[in-house]
């Protein structure tokens, strides 16, 4: 066994307050033997005990319905005016799961260690064997639902490779499986809306979480078709509400995504966990101009079968730019297939952290290949030509002529990925069956977020995170196709036994008032903090603050950072608080349908957000997945850990001047910690 982390007196004080409630023995048992340990709550006691569950994404929504069918009664909450608009529907590559249908070497371990390895070494053992465990029962849960998997000939569910991995173990539905997915998990949720187990609370937003006597107990929302605040109770709050990747401004998350419940969490006394480890996406439409919103992503099930390359002349790259020539005009011996180079043993599936710095070096180095120079090609031309000789052979044409080979190749790539493709087109006007995509990183999914313990329970009573909201299974990086696979087990299968543990002390306690001095308190600081934004009556919109917001952002602490960039970056962020709080303009009336209003309380969150992201990264003086500090890297660009003084969780208590640190130690007993190589 190997821990490493400083072990001194401050330290070991700071790790009470850090009880991960990890169970003893074997890693392999761990789960199933808590399971047949933990507290129960009876059927009859349940139907006394109320559950709120903010968000009705893919953890949202299964945990909601999994609780109802428990008996439990639920009260579910979204911004949205219907959950199947939740984020969880852009995921479009797959979902990961150890069923080794492909007999190409994948187990549960696997599964788990391409996991710890994929985040760095930055997260608990106990949590990712967990996900890796229960991941083959989210698949036959989905496939009982009716989520249409892609299927192999023989009527097997198909699967497709994603970066990070050696073995094929993602399902997919064509280029829609986080949409296919939800609509199973909405399914499930509307039957027990139906049956009046839960009640769902559509186009309110959550202001503020409500602490008694040191247990959540409720939280305060704004309808955000009335304005009116609203109070409500329950004897446990489940957020599970997405990432904070929008404070960036541009990112490939809908312009709804945003922090506010989970940082008035932290508002409240919960803890915010590794904020610094962003996740940048490597296949994404780059930025064509400044009036952008937002971006988009295309999927990385798309290097499966595309190849990234830039051309080794830099007169060639020129010619690019200006249309002199087309990407198909340049010969394969002036193109650099940069990746495959690189990283021979996994090419152009390396995870997503180490394909977004190797194309952010290509474009630094000169090489982009569009006006801004900010992007690289992903060509389907080899995969064309190989599928159509194969499809063509089947046909019993066996020396096919390249029209042939072109057709029969184009109706695979179709098959395979044509809604993604379509997209494409209609975003840039050019066919990328015929010519290569154009690409560049953006930021994607958050792998920080609210701290939990083996529970999924925050250091505040009563108040659990799950999926993306909180920080436990990715590390420093999370690989594709994990994100949908966290979701739906932390809603389906972890949280209906681990809120047992909390609600098993609570059978005795009463329906939770609404009234309390607690509950009237947060009322009230929630309408003078509204008041206070809409009293500023300034001049300058919110989009342009946010928009700065994350100029600053993607300057200081985006896919590179170093001591000098994140400390004037900080400054930045404090001058534009100031400014906002004086400047920021919001029309109309607070006791209406109102946008605006929305956006400016979600930016105020947003810039403390990216002042705590910035700190984190400031504190962590090494290299690790997604953050990736100058200072720290190997004589080839390669991330730069440093085990001795980092291996441990940052999770950071709020304090306005000077947020404080706790550190959980990182415990390896069943991985070697080495340097993570995908050559």
């Amino acid at each position: 066994m190997s821990t490493i982390a400083k072990d001194n007196t401050a330290e070991a004080e700071q790790n009470i307050k850090l009880d991960s409630k990890i169970p003893e023995g074997p890693l392999e048992e761990k789960w199933e033997n808590y399971k047949g340990s933990m507290n129960l709550v009876a059927p009859n006691n349940k139907r006394h005990l109320e559950v709120i569950v903010v968000g009705t994404g893919l953890a949202g929504s299964s945990a909601a319905a999994s609780l109802a069918e428990l008996g439990y009664k639920v009260k579910a909450y979204t911004f949205h005016d219907s959950p199947r608009r939740a984020h969880s529907i852009a995921a479009q590559g797959g979902i990961n799961a150890a069923k080794n249908y492909q007999n190409d070497g994948d187990s549960v371990y696997r599964l788990f260690y391409d996991t710890i390895k994929g985040g760095d070494y930055r997260s608990r053992e106990a949590n990712t064997y967990r996900l890796a465990e229960v991941s083959a029962n989210i698949i036959d849960q989905c496939v009982a639902q009716g989520v249409p998997f892609a299927r192999e000939y023989g009527g097997l569910l198909a699967n497709r490779s994603f970066g990070g991995v050696q073995v094929s173990r993602t399902f997919y539905a064509r280029g829609q499986t986080g949409q296919q997915l939800l609509i199973g998990a909405y399914s499930a949720l509307s039957r027990q809306v139906s049956s009046g187990q839960v009640e769902l609370f559509t186009r309110h937003e959550v202001l503020d979480i409500v602490i008694i006597d040191g247990k959540a107990r409720g939280i305060i929302v704004r309808n955000l078709i009335t304005g009116e605040i609203e109070r409500h109770s329950a004897h446990a709050v489940v957020l599970a509400t997405g990432g904070y990747g929008n404070v960036f401004y541009l990112s490939t998350n809908a312009m709804g995504c945003n922090v506010t419940a989970a940082w008035r969490a932290v508002q409240r006394g919960a803890y915010m966990a590794n904020p610094c480890y962003t996740q940048i996406h490597p296949t994404c439409i780059p930025v064509s101009g400044s009036y952008q919103s937002k971006l988009t992503l295309m999927s990385e099930s798309l290097r499966n079968d595309g190849r990234v390359w830039v051309p080794k002349k830099k007169e060639d790259v020129e010619a690019i730019r200006s249309k002199q020539k087309s990407p198909n005009d340049i010969p394969e011996e002036d193109r650099d297939y940069y990746l495959e180079r690189r990283y021979p043993a996994f090419g152009n599936l390396v995870p997503r952290d180490v394909a977004s710095r190797a194309a952010k070096q290509a474009c630094d180095r000169g090489y982009g290949v569009n006006a801004t120079g900010l992007a690289v090609f992903l060509d389907f031309n080899a995969a064309i030509e190989r599928y159509g000789k194969a499809a063509a052979h089947q046909h019993g044409i066996h020396n096919p002529d390249a029209s042939t080979i072109r057709k029969y190749g184009v109706e695979v790539i179709e098959q395979k990925y044509g809604n993604l493709f379509e997209m494409y087109e209609k975003i840039t006007g050019d066919d990328p069956y015929r010519t290569p995509m154009m690409i560049y990183p953006a930021v994607h999914y958050t792998m920080g977020g609210l701290w939990v313990d083996y529970n999924l329970q925050t250091n505040v009573d009563g108040l659990f995170a799950l999926g993306e909201c909180n920080f436990s299974d990715h590390g420093a990086n999370r690989l594709g196709a994990s994100a949908l696979m966290q979701g739906l087990a932390d809603g389906y299968f972890v949280i209906p036994y681990t809120i047992g543990q909390f609600l098993s002390q609570e059978i005795q306690t009463p329906p939770i008032p609404n009234d309390t001095p607690e509950f009237l308190k947060a009322e009230k600081e929630v309408n003078e903090r509204i008041d206070r934004l809409m009293d500023i009556n300034g001049e300058v919109s919110v989009d342009t603050f946010h928009r700065e917001l994350g100029h600053i952002m993607w300057e200081y602490c985006g896919m590179a950072r170093n001591r000098e960039g994140l400390l004037k970056g900080r400054a930045m962020i404090r001058e534009l608080r100031d400014r906002y709080w004086k400047e920021v303009y919001i029309p109309g009336d607070r006791n209406e349908f109102n946008p605006e209003l929305e956006k400016a309380l979600r930016v105020a969150d947003f810039m403390e957000m990216g002042e705590l992201m910035i700190l984190d990264a400031l504190d962590r003086e090494e290299s690790a997945g997604g953050h990736f500090r100058e200072e720290y890297q190997t004589e080839d660009g390669e991330a730069l850990r440093r085990d001795e003084e980092y291996a441990y969780v940052s999770a950071w208590e709020w304090d306005e001047e000077e947020p404080e640190l706790h550190k959980e130690k990182l415990v390896f007993e069943n991985v070697e910690l080495k340097v993570r190589s995908y050559k």
